[in-house]
């Protein structure tokens, strides 16, 4: 037996089992199979006296008075197979042969229907009318009463099924129902404690079940579960008990969900009824496919235990599948069978159409799979919000694929510069680390933190949304923006090299564990090509993010100072770009920057700190704000912005920023001006920092090879 027969099989066997259940239930509810729902007495409040006698009046009188059917217009009668007898908008039609809504308001105002009115079905099983068809009767009492003023065929619109396209016949059959009176109230209580995501959507599925009828669990379809009842012959009246239902139940378990179709029906009668076999005759209903996924979770309970953490559908499950799996959990155990209930939209397209093949619209997963990388529709999936519906097009799909791709290539720049970096020897301890490394870890856990909320909250397009802004903003714009000149330009063993490098693996790290749950194989791929260390085999085997080790739980000073000092990066950029504009500067490092501060505020405080830190080269006033040169200067209140040279004030931050060209001349390795440049002799286009890093690594001298 293949996996998918076998689950199949074993889904029935528990089907059965929670049906047999329900039929233990006395005093939780009744199993009738009729022709129509006998309303009880007390439902009869849904329509008032006055609207019972108003509706006899229309009903009844007005069909016996000539007078009473001139008055309402009676125009036009019809006789074509199948179609309903139209009447003028003022007299209600009738046709309860084919649909419910015709005799159900009928129901609903009498307090009963059999009596009243016995629901017969003229059309037979092959959609043909039977002896019974009133359409004549009708036309030969119009006749005789001089009514019929025209006979004439017409047509008309006519009900087809949307998958198949083919005409469909509503016809009143019998079925089975189950009374949910005597659950409803345990329903509701056990809703009380399922968490809803997102939250709102419990008040849609709470009325649903507050007004719920009985609920009709049979099916006329040629597939689908069995119902295991047997019928005599002679009356048609129903054998099913639960000694039928666990008689099945074993066969089936035993022999396959077949045995119902091809073993005589002797053999499915319990012992008890064998003798009068001949009398029965199997029933051809199945179920209810409700009632089949929702008993679903019975077949892992075992497995998965009960309630599960989370059942995951679309909008429209609040009527089905979130429905008929908490009724029948509770019918069985008391409880719900889940947790919590997410609930999503539907795609619809870039126009906010829904997909349809007739339309042309619908984007294949596989299409996206095959182009673009099963990422890219992760990340797609996971950046939307799921809670109503959700857009998909070529164009959104190829902003998400750009959005992959930056980050992969974020991922290749750190790989290939701590490429030669060994984490198990030349890591530098926190207390070693400059402050803007320190700085960097405070963020990045931060970031891993929220993303670790926003995915145990369902909260995914959260999550995505941090990483995005984590990555772009806080490491490519700053911390790979001011890691490059160490990356680059300091000695290979360097202790501003090797810190820089120590900061990048671990965020390196975690950042692919933060993003393993959307993008699988990017996070993979990352995680096989990091430098030898002690992490796991795979990025699956290793967690959630891991905090720095040695860094304390408390917030240092310092860091804090250089979050505010990193604050006048903004303004400065601000005056860098006034004076490129002005052609005073190219680049960034052809500047010299002053900044005037006023001498009260944090700012000048925390300026005043990170001026005495140790690692100047990487933690200095020039470094963070990436130019050659920059100074400041405390007052007690700020001047009028200079007209001579390119400025930006920040009144929050109390901060004038005044853009120069730099004193010096460019050092050709770092591009950095400086004074410096042309002190070393052997290397004279250096500055001294270069002069001292290629000496080390053995390169020659300009001079000595221009000589030779």
């Amino acid at each position: 037996m293949s996996h998918d027969a076998s689950l199949a099989e074993g889904n029935l066997f528990y089907l059965w089992t929670a049906l047999q259940h329900l039929l233990d239930l006395g005093a939780y509810g009744t199993w009738t199979r009729s022709r129509c729902r006998h309303l009880r007495d007390n439902e009869s409040e849904f329509w008032s006296p006055e609207q019972m006698n108003t509706l006899h009046t229309f009903w009844v009188q007005g069909l016996r008075g000539r007078s009473e059917v001139r008055s309402r217009g009676l125009g036009l009668f019809s006789q074509v197979p199948m179609k309903r007898a139209v009447l003028s908008a003022s007299l209600l039609p009738l046709s309860y042969h084919h649909e419910t809504g015709s005799f159900g308001p009928l129901a609903l105002g009498f307090g009963f229907l059999s009596d009243l009115v016995k629901v017969a079905a003229p059309v037979d099983d092959a959609g043909n009318f039977t002896s019974e068809d009133a359409n004549s009767k009708v036309t030969e009492m119009l006749e005789e009463k001089e009514l019929l003023l025209l006979r004439k065929p017409y047509s008309h619109k006519y009900p087809y099924d949307w998958r198949s396209k083919q005409p469909v016949i509503t016809r009143a059959t019998p079925q089975w129902f189950a009374s949910i009176d005597g659950l409803r109230s345990k329903v509701l209580k056990a809703m009380d404690e399922v968490q809803f995501i997102p939250e709102n959507f419990s008040n849609r599925m709470r009325p649903m079940v507050v007004g719920r009828s009985d609920w009709c669990i049979s099916r006329q379809r040629s597939w689908g579960v069995p119902i295991p009842a047997f019928y005599r012959k002679a009356d048609g009246e129903p054998l099913l008990n639960p000694d039928v239902i666990s008689h099945v139940r074993s066969i089936v378990e035993e022999k396959g969900s077949n045995a119902w179709f091809e073993l005589p029906l002797a053999d499915l009668l319990p012992e008890e009824y064998r003798d009068a076999a001949d009398e029965y005759e199997k029933g051809t209903d199945t179920m209810d496919v409700w009632f089949d996924s929702g008993s679903s979770w019975a077949y892992v309970e075992e497995e998965l235990g009960s309630p599960v953490d989370l059942y995951l559908e679309g909008q429209d499950q609040h009527r089905g599948w979130f429905q008929s799996s908490l009724i029948t959990s509770v019918a069985v155990n008391d409880r719900a069978p889940y947790k919590s209930v997410m609930t999503h939209g539907f795609c619809v397209d870039e126009n906010g159409r829904k997909m349809s093949k007739s339309i042309g619209n619908v984007i294949d997963p596989r299409t996206i799979i095959d182009g673009k990388g099963a990422d890219v529709l992760r990340y797609w999936v996971a950046s939307t919000d799921f809670s109503s519906d959700v857009s998909i097009s070529q164009n959104i799909l190829k902003a998400t694929e750009e959005t992959v791709r930056r980050l992969r290539n974020r991922a290749r720049f750190i790989l290939g510069n701590i490429h030669d970096f060994d984490v198990t020897t030349e890591s530098i301890v926190y207390e070693d680390l400059p402050v803007i490394d320190r700085c960097m870890i405070r963020r990045a856990e931060a970031v891993f933190d929220q993303m670790k909320e926003a995915y145990d909250s369902y909260s995914f397009s959260i999550a995505t949304k941090l990483l995005n802004r984590f990555a772009s903003v806080d490491l490519s714009s700053l911390y790979l923006d001011l890691a490059k000149d160490r990356l680059y330009t300091a000695g290979k063993s360097s202790h501003s090299r090797r810190s820089c490098q120590t900061v990048l693996r671990w965020i390196l790290v975690n950042m692919t564990r933060a993003i393993a749950p959307v993008l699988c194989h990017l996070s993979e791929d990352i995680w096989q090509f990091l430098p030898p260390g002690e992490e796991e085999s795979s990025v699956f085997l290793s967690g959630w993010c891991k905090p720095f080790p040695g860094k304390p739980a408390e917030v240092e000073s310092i860091v804090e100072d250089v979050e505010r000092v990193l604050q006048l990066r903004d303004p400065a950029n601000l005056a860098l770009e006034r004076a490129r504009g002005n052609k005073l500067i190219g680049l960034p490092l052809d500047a010299s920057v002053k900044i005037v501060v006023k001498s009260d505020s944090d700012l000048h405080k925390a300026l005043d700190r990170m001026a005495q830190v140790e690692h100047q080269s990487e933690d200095g006033l020039d470094s963070l704000l990436s130019v050659s040169r920059a100074e400041y200067e405390a007052v007690e209140t700020l001047p009028e912005l200079p007209e001579d040279s390119p400025s930006s004030e920040d009144k929050d931050l109390g901060v004038i920023v005044t853009v120069d060209r730099a004193d010096g001349l460019k050092c050709e390795r770092c591009w950095v001006y400086s004074t410096e440049v042309g002190c070393c002799k052997a290397h004279p286009t250096l500055c001294l920092r270069c002069a001292d890093v290629v000496q080390e690594l053995g390169v020659p001298s300009p001079l000595e090879t221009s000589a030779a």
